[in-house]
């Protein structure tokens, strides 16, 4: 008894070969897809870390923004506190009053009362603005000066002091050197710096005006002095209300020279005006900052620690604030979510193995028994379409097939098979050149490549490339119409161009033969229109001559060109209904018979409209009498309005009528008379642009000799 073959032999374990590369196949692509999902998993975290940083950058611009707005609030405030002592009617009076005796305010009993009422008035506004501070050292019963830290103070124009409130520092150095250098009748702002005890100290300077002058003229008879301590009035305004990020901090910066210079007190404990760096350390922020206001970045702070920082220009004082939070905090929730995400990823990869182990090893014959089903059915159902395919493309009457770049067949249909006079199965790797020939296959490779290169363009279009080829090789003479469309590439099929091609030689044949028929019909007709005058014999096809080179001047296109000369010739048929007499009268016609030959245009439009021609040519003879200034008939349309084939014609009738013997006129007029007289009514009754290619073409393109026997009396008329 012989036994039967098994399909497939089998493994060490049972388990058929072919089945043991599937799961081993498989395990290889599991590996990938865990390689896969990591990368996809840092790709993703990653986004999320960008979209967070954008997100602080926002959160720190607000918060960057509305500290700004409070620190300028701040200085404006200081300014606002002097500009009111200033503009007081009271204080300005008594200055210049003071300033009349010399600036002499006088002491103890001797004071001016005026003096006295500045000083409390001072004492009041300092104690209101904020321009006190504790006076140092022991108070000394004598004339000599007490070292202040704050105060208000009001000097003469030439800076010296007026009167001044108790524990007003002099006003030497700095504030001495900013009185100096300040133009007259502006304010201005001594920048943050050691006070005389060591402090942060400030000074901020108004101008005082003369009573009945204002801040316009230069009348300046003093200024406002104003000196404080800078603390926790300042830096109060840099913490953000309701804050509760560890690392996040606010402070002031500048420049000075090579370094940057801090000068708020420091989240570390740092005082302000106390630390410096250079301005050139690598990465610093505040530097950053500094050169890049309104900038956002990822740099390193004072204490060299990864942070996100932006800052904003103070519009009052040579300032930057600073706006910062430690990037570890600010991007913790990221962090965290890309090690959970790890986490769990990597279990799921572990136990995902794990189980498709166990049931691998558990399960494998009726895995691969129920694959194989699976496989047998899929491939079934792939046949049954492929044969449905086949199907469909074998009945189509066109030759169908789709080639790759390299002119290699991959699908033939079986009227392509045919026309190759083998099999569709054999003709699938071949070359087109191999089956169709060198010429044929040249002639399609030369369309495909464009369409393989630009696949995209063309397949997001859903438009087709239609192209018609005529070839004479041992089939004889054949028109041929190829549609392509490119076909995208797969695992196992690399990019094709599916070609139908369409043999239309015998409707191309009908057709040349139909045209050769309406062109016959024509000239009956033309000549039908000849025979009633003679003089205008020749004159539709003349017309038809001139309108055509004036078309091709202006760039008109070919299918245009062709109904203008259809529209031409057929232009003067209805002179059929016209009685001979008149057509071939010697004598000036009256009105009525001007009006019948005129409306023999319009007729000739009649006669034409139930013809199906190409193009609109009854309409384009209808519009042949209307003028551009809007003044011909039947409609009146001007300009742009009425079609071009019908405003070159019209130029071409009157040139060729003008140029031309009538019966009535034995001497016609030269080509340059013609060309004058339309030029003459060029803008009015013609297209100026018609007009100048018709000049054109006369001059300079020959058409001076080939026209010149129009001027020549017809052979019959003789």
């Amino acid at each position: 008894m012989t036994s039967r073959p098994s399909i497939a032999a089998p493994g060490g374990d049972g388990v058929p070969r072919n089945v043991n590369k599937m799961m081993a196949l498989a395990g290889l692509l599991l590996v990938l897809v865990a390689i896969l999902g990591v990368v996809l998993v840092f790709r993703f975290v990653e986004s999320e870390r960008r979209r967070e940083v954008q997100d602080w950058q926002i959160r720190l611009g607000i918060v960057a923004d509305t500290r700004a707005a409070a620190v300028n609030d701040w200085i404006e405030g200081r300014f606002a506190t002097l500009r009111e002592l200033a503009e007081n009617a009271s204080l300005q009076l008594y200055m210049t009053q003071i300033a009349l005796l010399g600036g002499q305010t006088g002491d103890g009993e001797d004071e001016l009362g005026e003096a006295g009422y500045l000083r409390n008035l001072l004492v009041a506004t300092a104690d209101r603005g904020g321009f006190t501070a504790p006076i140092t050292g022991p108070e000394v019963n004598a004339n000599v000066e007490r070292a202040g830290l704050a105060g208000l103070a009001l000097t003469d124009a030439a800076g010296k002091v007026i009167v001044a409130t108790p524990g007003m520092p002099p006003l030497r150095g700095r504030v001495a050197e900013l009185l100096a250098e300040l133009p007259r009748g502006e304010r201005g702002l001594l920048d943050i710096h050691r006070g005389v005890a060591g402090q942060p100290a400030m000074g901020f300077v108004f101008p005082v005006f003369g009573v009945q002058e204002d801040a316009g003229t230069s009348r300046v008879i003093g200024q406002v002095v104003g000196l404080l301590v800078v603390d926790e009035d300042l830096y109060g305004v840099l913490a953000q209300p309701g804050e509760t990020a560890q690392s996040a901090e606010t402070f002031l910066a500048r420049l000075n020279g090579p370094n940057v210079e801090f000068l708020s007190p420091l989240a570390d404990g740092t005082p302000p005006l106390r630390r410096v760096l250079a301005r050139d350390t690598p990465g610093l922020a505040s530097a950053f900052v500094l050169e890049n206001a309104g900038g956002f970045g990822r740099k390193t702070d004072y204490a060299n620690v990864d942070v996100l920082v932006t800052g904003r220009k103070i519009a009052a004082a040579p300032w930057v604030l600073v706006r910062k939070i430690g990037a570890a905090e600010a991007l913790a929730t990221t962090e965290t979510r890309l090690k959970t995400m790890l986490i769990v990823f990597i279990l799921i990869i572990v136990i995902t193995t794990a189980v498709i182990f166990a049931v691998w090893r558990h399960g494998s014959s009726l895995r691969a028994t129920a694959a194989a089903e699976r496989y047998r059915i899929a491939a079934e159902r792939f046949q049954n379409l492929g044969k449905f395919l086949r199907v469909v493309t074998d009945s189509q009457p066109t030759e169908m097939i789709s080639v790759t770049e390299e002119g290699a067949y991959t699908f033939a249909n079986k009227r392509a098979a045919d026309a190759a006079g083998i099999s569709a199965e054999d003709m699938v790797g071949k070359t087109l050149a191999s089956v169709i020939g060198p010429v044929r296959a040249k002639a399609y490779q030369e369309i495909n490549k464009p369409i393989l290169r630009d696949a995209e363009d063309f397949l997001r279009r859903g438009e087709p490339l239609t192209r018609l080829h005529t070839f004479d090789d041992d089939r004889g003479v054949q028109i041929v119409r190829s549609t392509h469309f490119p076909l995208r590439g797969d695992r196992d099929h690399a990019p094709a161009v599916l070609m139908i091609l369409d043999d239309i030689t015998e409707l191309m044949q009908e057709r040349e033969r139909r045209e050769s028929v309406f062109r016959a019909l024509v000239e009956t007709l033309v000549n039908l229109v000849g025979q009633r005058d003679p003089f205008s014999a020749n004159h539709a096809t003349r017309v038809a001559e001139v309108s055509c080179a004036i078309a091709r001047e202006m760039e008109v296109s070919e299918d245009d060109i062709r109904t203008i000369e259809i529209a031409a010739q057929l232009m003067n048929l209805g002179k059929t209904l016209v009685p001979v007499e008149i057509l071939t009268s010697p004598d000036k016609l009256t009105p009525e018979q001007r009006r019948l030959v005129s409306d023999s245009i319009l007729t000739s439009a009649k006669l034409l409209d139930g013809v199906d021609f190409d193009g609109p040519v009854a309409e384009m003879i209808r519009q042949v009498q209307e003028r551009w200034d809007g003044g011909g008939r039947p409609k009146g349309l001007a300009g742009e309005g009425i079609m071009v084939g019908a405003r070159i014609i019209a130029a071409a009738n009157a040139f060729v009528a003008m140029v031309s013997q009538r019966a009535y006129r034995h001497r016609p007029a030269s080509f340059d008379e013609a060309l004058n007289m339309l030029f003459g009514d060029a803008g009015a009754a013609y297209d100026r642009r018609v007009v100048s290619a018709l000049m054109n073409t006369v001059d300079n393109r020959g058409a001076r000799d080939s026209w010149a026997h129009y001027r020549e009396a017809p052979a019959a008329a003789a």
